[in-house]
């Protein structure tokens, strides 16, 4: 059912990138499209976002800002078995992006001279959370909890009008929020929404946002390139994607299992095995087309990993798969050998790492603890996934005393008149000039005048 590609003889990096197989997304090609319903929605606000909903949800929502009761109603309709799995994930979560909290340090660059860090939130985040092909308020524990860890005060979500629910986002969404506190949720979707959390809509209460996080389709990822220089973004999210490195030792019909879960996403998901057994991958391909036909999403999966963007990758040895894991940078890693070890110390690129039998990247999606919005399309290889980090900023604090400054004031005289900035010395100088008038004790002033 996969397609295959010989890479037993591997070419150099370059080419082999080259040949990897991707999905055909081109988020440039929609950025015109995207700045314009951008554009609508800075000059007509409100209006503009009812009339996107109208055209791409199929609905128009009563209101934009969805109200606290439908929140709270949705939370108590909500099935007592999902409830509790979302309690266990929002639990995991947090603890898992918690420890991504880095603590504050202090250093003594020399006698006197003590240069501080610190971690500070930012003051407002909007996080968008998608409504296409399936209903994801597992996005939304992601997406809060990483920014609730890091200390971010005010969270506004957006996630698409349903028409089934009335022009309101799905109630599972609704349901996720009221778990995790956020009362402010907008039901608006796609570019438009994406615009509309980074420059605010007065005429609804929204206000700006000073970082936007949350996956979507090209859209959306061609909105939040379009924003990039107003707000801090995370990575453009793509087509989800899972490599699995495995040997001979693996078990295929997990390694199949695996493969189809992802390709249960979206028509142009990416499904990869990269393997040094030619009987693994026979068994894995017969595994996958079986599975494939008997799942429910039989015809998406179908179109998924009988795509261009799919395959299993035949390599030499596992030294040689981690070269092409590498190369390829997955969302999503699975390694299943001899020895996991061994092959995670030889591969650097990947937004997730999931190793041996028991570690699925469905895990990941859901319960493991850790974040599972990450970057596609390659980006792994220089942008990290979704963390408290994101919503993070690293700030220095800076203390010396008189004694450390003089140790450098000859050298930071002389680079500011290399520099031709005479009065960044003079700022230097002026904190060693002898007083111009004696200091008069400010007690004295009154006798003086009446001497006067």
């Amino acid at each position: 059912m996969l397609r295959r590609l010989d890479l037993t003889t591997l070419p150099d990096d370059l080419e082999l990138r080259s040949l990897l197989p991707r999905p055909a997304i081109d988020v440039a090609h929609a950025l015109p499209v995207v700045q314009d319903l951008i554009a609508d929605v800075r000059e007509r606000g409100g209006d503009a976002l009812l009339d996107q909903a109208e055209r791409f949800d199929r609905v128009r929502p009563a209101t934009l800002r969805v109200p606290q009761q439908a929140i709270t109603d949705a939370l108590v309709a909500l099935d007592p078995q999902v409830r509790s799995a979302l309690e266990t994930a929002i639990a995991r979560v947090r603890v898992g992006s918690q420890a991504q909290v880095p603590p504050p340090s202090r250093v003594e660059v020399a006698p006197g001279a003590i240069i501080e860090l610190r971690w500070q939130p930012v003051d407002r985040v909007g996080l968008y959370v998608p409504g296409g092909k399936a209903v994801y308020p597992s996005s939304v524990v992601m997406n809060v909890v990483a920014a609730q860890a890091a200390g971010v005060r005010s969270i506004a979500v957006a996630s698409p009008a349903q028409a089934a629910n009335g022009g309101l986002p799905h109630p599972t969404i609704l349901a996720a929020c009221a778990l995790l506190g956020v009362d402010e949720v907008y039901a608006m979707g796609g570019a438009g929404a994406i615009g509309a959390l980074a420059h605010g809509v007065p005429d609804i209460g929204l206000e700006p946002v000073d970082v936007v996080t949350g996956p979507g389709n090209v859209f959306v990822a061609a909105a939040k390139r379009a924003v990039a220089g107003l707000v801090r973004v995370d990575a453009e999210a793509g087509p989800t994607e899972i490599l699995v490195i495995a040997d001979a030792t693996a078990d295929a019909e997990l390694v199949a299992a695996d493969l189809v879960s992802q390709a249960e996403h979206d028509e142009l998901a990416s499904a990869v095995l990269v393997t040094d057994s030619t009987d693994l991958a026979d068994r894995v391909d017969a595994s996958v087309a079986r599975r494939a036909a008997a799942t429910p999403a039989a015809e998406r999966v179908a179109a998924s990993l009988t795509g261009e963007q799919s395959a299993i990758v035949l390599v030499a040895d596992l030294a040689a798969a981690a070269r092409v894991s590498d190369a390829y940078a997955p969302e999503h890693l699975e390694i299943m050998t001899a020895d996991d070890d061994a092959v995670l110390a030889t591969v650097r690129h990947a937004g997730a790492v999931f190793l041996g039998a028991h570690a699925p990247v469905s895990l990941g999606d859901y319960a493991a603890g850790s974040n599972h919005v990450l970057p596609t399309g390659g980006q792994a290889r220089r942008v990290a996934g979704l963390g408290a980090a994101t919503f993070l900023r690293p700030q220095q604090v800076v203390r010396y005393d008189r004694a450390a400054l003089e140790a450098v004031r000859a050298d930071v005289t002389a680079i500011a008149g290399a520099e031709g900035l005479p009065a960044h010395a003079e700022a230097i100088e002026a904190r060693f000039a002898p007083t111009a008038a004696p200091r008069i004790d400010p007690a004295a002033a009154p006798r003086m005048e009446e001497e006067s």
